[in-house]
C-alpha cells in the first residue's frame, strides 16, 4: 500500500506562521505540494483498486459460466422429484399392498345382505292425499 504524508488529523491540525503581511508564501506551498502528492497517490490507490475489482468480477462471471452447464448436467429436469410425484408414488405403493389385503378380505367375508324396505299398506285416508 502507499505511504502517505499526511493524515486527516495532521491536515487539521496544521498551524501555518505568520509574518508581517500574512503566513509565509514558502511554507503554505510547500504544505499543499504535499497535499497535492497525496490526493495524486490516493487517485492512483482507487484506480488500481477500481481495476483489480474488474479484473475479479470477470473471473467470477467466468467461473459462473463455466459451472452453469455443469450445474445443469448434474441434476436432469426428468430426475427432479416433487410433491406430486412422491405422492402419486406413495399412493400406487398403498394399493399395491393394502389393495391385495382388502380384495382378500372381501372375498373371504360373506357380504351383508342390505335390508329390503318395504312400504307398509297405505289406508283410504293416505290415498286421497296423493
Amino acid at each position: 500500500m502507499a505511504e502517505f504524508n499526511y493524515t486527516p488529523q495532521d491536515i487539521l491540525q496544521q498551524q501555518f506562521k505568520t509574518k508581517m503581511r500574512g503566513y509565509d508564501p514558502e511554507e503554505v506551498d510547500e504544505y499543499l505540494d504535499n497535499i497535492i502528492r497525496d490526493y495524486e497517490t490516493y487517485q492512483k490507490e482507487i484506480i488500481d483498486l477500481q481495476e483489480e475489482n474488474d479484473y475479479l468480477k470477470a473471473q467470477v462471471d467466468k467461473l459462473a459460466k463455466q459451472a452453469a452447464p455443469v450445474r445443469q448436467a448434474e441434476v436432469p429436469k426428468s430426475a427432479t422429484v416433487t410433491n406430486f410425484d412422491i405422492l402419486k408414488r406413495l399412493s400406487n405403493l398403498e394399493r399395491e399392498v393394502f389393495g391385495k389385503k382388502i380384495q382378500e378380505e372381501v372375498q373371504i367375508a360373506p357380504k351383508p345382505s342390505a335390508p329390503v324396505f318395504e312400504e307398509p299398506p297405505l289406508d283410504d285416508e293416505a290415498t286421497r292425499l296423493r
